[in-house]
């Protein structure tokens, strides 16, 4: 294939159905068993969706089904109260995902008799719903055929074309490859390709079942060092605003705390202005109520 990323985009769009076959092939022997691949309820794959965002699948997987027993429908959820979410979130980080998926399960109780939508413009109106989300529920719900870019889809069209691809392209391509038989499959096998072989670092190219349409091999500079939807490096955790935030939020699952004890509590007790800011934040955000002189988990206007 040649190495002219232009080109070498073409020459996938034109090896699709050789592509697919292998891709479907390899995904129906080696795809991992997760739960929430054994269901097209759309509101499970909305919930399953919402929870990996920047979470681990490992993080994952036991909150899960736990999720679903207490909240299975968008309206379970809509009638319950925030901080009840936010207590069983803790672990899983990014709390405002949360308070947005309680958000999500309201209008989609209120605006859509508390049925998911199915249209990508229903889906991105809904709270903390990106391009990501609703193209994954479009197709692991619905089974669309559409492609789900994501850090491993992206690394592996960079790498497969030759070239960096603007996050546009990206989608494009995989769009134009996505396979009309089975989207839902095709796009889970493209998460475990990337996810057990064609990893970030060391990938596995001998064991690759698509090597022949790859313009890459691990010959060369990686182009996916710099293409969409590739996953940049993260600020350090230790110490940060996401790191004290956490604190406070793991500490308000168990009760109330004094205003004045919340820089302790955040492991910053010479640092009152920033202390300040980040309760201010979360505040702001609708995580966390301030009410004579204590803050409590959850918003008292929702």
């Amino acid at each position: 294939m040649a190495k002219t990323s232009g080109k070498s985009r073409v020459s996938l769009v034109a090896e699709r159905e050789v592509l697919n076959r292998t891709l479907l092939n390899w995904a129906a022997v080696f795809s991992r068993d997760l739960p929430w691949r054994t269901t097209r309820d759309p509101w499970s794959v909305l919930v399953s969706e919402v929870m990996l965002q920047q979470t681990q699948v490992s993080r994952v997987q036991p909150k899960y089904l736990e999720f679903l027993n207490l909240w299975p429908t968008p309206e379970h959820l809509a009638d319950s109260e925030l901080s009840d979410l936010l207590v069983f979130w803790v672990g899983l980080g990014y709390p405002r995902r949360a308070r947005n998926l309680h958000r999500a399960a309201r209008q989609i109780r209120d605006l859509h008799s508390g049925t998911v939508p199915s249209t990508f413009s229903d889906l991105m109106e809904l709270p903390g719903v990106g391009p990501y989300t609703a193209r994954a529920v479009m197709v692991f719900a619905f089974e669309m055929k559409v492609g789900v870019v994501d850090t491993n889809v992206g690394r592996l069209l960079a790498r497969w074309s030759g070239g960096a691809l603007q996050p546009r392209t990206a989608q494009q391509l995989a769009d134009a490859l996505v396979s009309p038989d089975d989207p839902w499959l095709w796009n889970q096998a493209l998460f475990d390709l990337g996810a057990l072989v064609c990893t970030r670092k060391n990938p596995k190219c001998f064991q690759c079942p698509v090597a022949s349409c790859c313009s890459w091999s691990g010959a060369g500079s990686d182009p996916a060092s710099d293409s969409a939807g590739v996953t940049k490096k993260q600020s350090k955790f230790q110490g940060s605003d996401r790191q004290a935030r956490g604190k406070l939020i793991q500490r308000l699952a168990v009760g109330p705390v004094a205003l004045v004890e919340a820089s302790a509590v955040m492991g910053l007790p010479d640092e009152a202005n920033r202390s300040d800011r980040l309760v201010q934040d979360l505040y702001s955000e609708g995580l966390i109520t301030i009410q004579d002189g204590f803050l409590l988990l959850g918003d008292s206007l929702q």
